[in-house]
């Protein structure tokens, strides 16, 4: 069995050093071959959109756009329903790849067995 790796990520611009650790976490995870679930809520909504990630920047730290496209390359990547709708964020404003759900799909994923879910 195989654990997966569900991150949670519930800041962004306004808390980098928190955002790019969540990231950094799921992208290492996913390059690793672990499957990562990574989930943006709060500001963190905004990083699905194009351009957004890169607004973040971080001393010594991975750019967060790299980070992002290694999650989306090799995981999932989904923005929280009501967060996204809050933005005024829909499916045509995100990068491809990303997905907008809602608390459900992720209970479902943090609840599966061999899951483990963080959050940043």
């Amino acid at each position: 069995m195989t654990r997966e790796l569900v991150v949670k990520v519930t800041c962004g611009v306004d808390a980098p050093e928190r955002a790019n650790q969540g990231f950094t976490v799921a992208a290492t995870a996913a390059a690793s071959g672990v499957p990562v679930s990574l989930w943006l809520t709060g500001e963190a909504a905004w990083l699905a959109v194009p351009g957004r990630a890169a607004e973040l920047s971080l001393p010594l730290a991975t750019p967060l756009a790299d980070l992002l496209a290694s999650v989306l390359e090799l995981g999932t990547v989904t923005v929280c329903g009501q967060c996204a709708a809050r933005r005024e964020i829909g499916e045509a404003d995100v990068l491809p790849g990303v997905r907008i759900a809602g608390a459900p799909v992720f209970v479902e994923e943090a609840l599966r067995d061999g899951a483990q879910a963080l959050v940043y």
